[in-house]
């Protein structure tokens, strides 16, 4: 974090970024609160799901506006922290802190109704890990990375399409859950496996891949879309990314790698926990509800009989 030191509060701290999430933290708290009203089948929120949904908006404030995405610009180890904060911690916290009663309003409207096939499972699992490796492969990733537009649009693109990943894993309306629990067993895993070739790729790259993080030209030109002063200007102040890493290029590349799959990897092995524990109650349930039923059954059988002898 030393780094930052180089830079202004600006540039560090994205202040126009910042204000836009503090509404969106704002328009939150009236929806779930005294705007709750307004809404068909509105409950209270329980404090957990809005903490869920406020911690979701500071991550991705951090990630994307603050420290953590100007030292995602100088590392690429901090680069994939990002993209893994971004979209497979974020997306379920965001689910999860929404209520269904808000989603059945949003989601349900006759505006978004052309869009409903969105809603097939097998367009979530594939859509996200297809753009997000394509996203890493090294030509399109320096490309991305020096087009500020088209760098903001993709990665507003791969959050919608994370949090569609998501919802079939966590859907936060039951009625429109279109996978079974055990299905979602498999869907994680397959998650976790889809993403993997990406990631296999960047580790084990017998040499740097990403232009973005070994050529000062292209990292000062991809740079000045978030700090102030032009690519010549930046080469001239700080020599490339060089100057601020501990490490060298391949090994800041095969690091991000591993933190990606291993981030994924702990997130994942607690969705699968998750689901297999509301699979396992749910047919402990029915178990016992079809064990007292039974019994009910056999003492209603005796009781007959009881009467019929007297």
């Amino acid at each position: 974090m030393n780094s930052l030191k180089y830079f202004s509060f600006a540039d560090v701290w994205s202040p126009y970024f910042l204000i836009f999430m503090l509404a969106v933290a704002t328009l939150y708290s009236f929806l779930v609160g005294p705007w709750r009203g307004r809404f068909a089948g509105a409950e209270a929120v329980p404090i957990g799901r809005q903490i869920s949904f406020y911690a979701a908006v500071v991550l991705l404030y951090l990630v994307h506006g603050g420290p953590l995405s100007l030292l995602g610009h100088l590392m690429f180890s901090y680069h994939m922290t990002d993209m893994a904060i971004s979209y497979v911690l974020v997306p379920p916290m965001l689910l999860y802190g929404i209520p269904a009663w808000l989603w059945r309003s949003v989601l349900g409207s006759a505006v978004l109704r052309p869009f409903r096939f969105l809603g097939n499972p097998l367009l979530g699992l594939f859509l996200f890990n297809l753009l997000f490796s394509v996203y890493h492969l090294p030509n399109i990733h320096d490309w991305i990375m020096v087009h500020y537009f088209v760098h903001a649009l993709y990665y507003i693109v791969l959050l919608l399409t994370a949090m569609l990943n998501w919802w079939h894993i966590q859907c936060p309306v039951s009625e429109w859950a279109r996978v079974s629990p055990l299905l979602r067993l498999a869907y994680i895993f397959l998650n976790g496996l889809l993403l993997t070739p990406a990631c296999v790729l960047i580790i084990f790259a017998g040499e740097p891949v990403f232009a973005v993080y070994s050529d000062p030209a292209v990292w000062a030109q991809a740079m000045r879309y978030c700090v102030s002063g032009n690519s010549a200007e930046l080469l001239a102040k700080f020599q490339g990314p060089s100057f601020f890493g501990v490490l060298s290029a391949q090994e800041d590349q095969q690091l991000g790698g591993i933190i990606m799959k291993l981030i994924q990897e702990f997130i994942n092995i607690g969705a699968l926990y998750s689901v297999f524990m509301q699979w396992f109650r749910r047919e402990r349930k029915e178990e016992d509800g079809e064990g007292a039923s039974l019994e009910a059954q056999t003492a209603a059988r005796l009781n007959s009989v009881g009467s019929n002898n007297v």
